[in-house]
């Protein structure tokens, strides 16, 4: 079972700062843009609602920010402010897995504020020399309504679309989203999430999928998930599983001491499982960020991080190993783009 996705205080007159050091990418590199640092955070913040639980999406988000975002090849990012709200980038990577050459991109930041590192709208998008565009767009309306748009062009086609609305309430949270909704050839999919916040350490929701079109056997169906999270001093337990589709996913994470953290994340289907243990440790005072990981399909994953201050770049090597397949993949980058929304596919 996947997820869907696409990416409070009072509006203050203040502008974001352009530049700042960019947090880390995600584990699987999509085409990256460099952006604004004051780009929205990839869940609801709880500035103005302190028992707001965030979003279903983001249940086992803490627990898979441990694990090292590995990557292959090179890549060298170079960007520009040319504006207080508008920033360009050029991206040429070198990659044996995934896609190499040359990129421009572009992010541009509204003046609707909602903190000194958060205003809207958001605009992120990159394109390539063949025409291959991805394109975002994040409104937060009203402190609690927040909609996002997502699409994916390839070789002059649309390759996928959707469009998210989160509504984040006191202690719940509610999103609905609509992914490559075809009115023609009669298919799309869509979900409905809820998360609710049961007590101080303990959150229940659900969620409901919904895909139709000819592709899918019976023309339709639905799947219904469960999910929960207990938290504790310094850990947390999550969980979601769909009884229908025979899947489950656990995650599990422990702040082991002030700079060390640990955790570990099973997946369970019809068809396989596999369990992952990783763990963060940092180095304040070097300005380093040292990421492993180990899995039970013999799978070896390592990434180091040094902020190269005072400049806003920082250089990263990372090392994966599949011995199981003998397949061995490295990569050094020079500057981490900003984490801009991606559409997660439904298997």
């Amino acid at each position: 079972m996947g997820n869907v996705n696409a990416a409070s205080q009072p509006p203050s007159a203040a502008v974001p700062p352009l530049l700042t050091p960019p947090p880390p990418a995600p584990p699987k590199e999509p085409a990256q843009t460099s952006g604004l640092s004051g780009g929205p955070p990839s869940e609801i913040p709880p500035t103005n609602f302190p028992d707001n639980p965030g979003t279903f999406e983001d249940l086992h988000k803490k627990c898979k920010d441990v694990f090292p975002q590995v990557f292959e090849g090179g890549k060298l990012i170079i960007s520009k402010g040319l504006s207080s709200h508008f920033q360009i980038s050029h991206t040429l990577s070198m990659s044996t897995f995934q896609s190499t050459g040359y990129r421009f991109g572009g992010t541009y930041v509204g003046t609707k504020m909602y903190s000194a590192q958060e205003a809207y709208p958001v605009l992120i998008g990159d394109t390539d020399a063949s025409g291959n565009m991805n394109a975002n767009i994040i409104h937060q309306f009203t402190e609690r309504l927040r909609g996002k748009f997502v699409a994916q062009i390839q070789n002059s086609k649309w390759l996928a679309t959707q469009c998210a609305v989160d509504y984040k309430g006191n202690n719940f949270t509610g999103s609905c989203t609509l992914g490559n909704i075809d009115i023609v050839n009669e298919s799309g999919i869509a979900v409905a999430q809820y998360l609710q916040k049961v007590s101080s350490s303990l959150m229940l929701g659900a969620e409901v999928l919904y895909q139709y079109g000819n592709t899918v056997p019976g023309n339709e169906m639905a799947i219904l998930s469960l999910a929960g999270k207990y938290s504790g001093d310094k850990w947390q337990l999550s969980a979601n599983c769909s009884p229908a589709a025979g899947g489950i996913h656990l995650g599990f994470h422990q702040e082991v001491m002030e700079n060390l953290e640990i955790a570990v994340e099973m997946e369970s289907s019809l068809q396989e499982s596999a369990t992952t243990v990783g763990y963060q440790y940092e180095i304040p005072n070097a300005g380093m960020t040292f990421r492993g990981q180990l899995d039970t399909n013999w799978c070896v994953g390592a990434m180091l991080e040094k902020k190269l201050l005072p400049f806003p770049f920082t250089f990263a090597l990372s090392g994966y190993a599949n011995h199981t397949k003998a397949q061995y993949r490295f990569g050094v980058r020079s500057l981490e783009p900003p984490t801009q929304p991606q559409i997660k596919e439904y298997t």
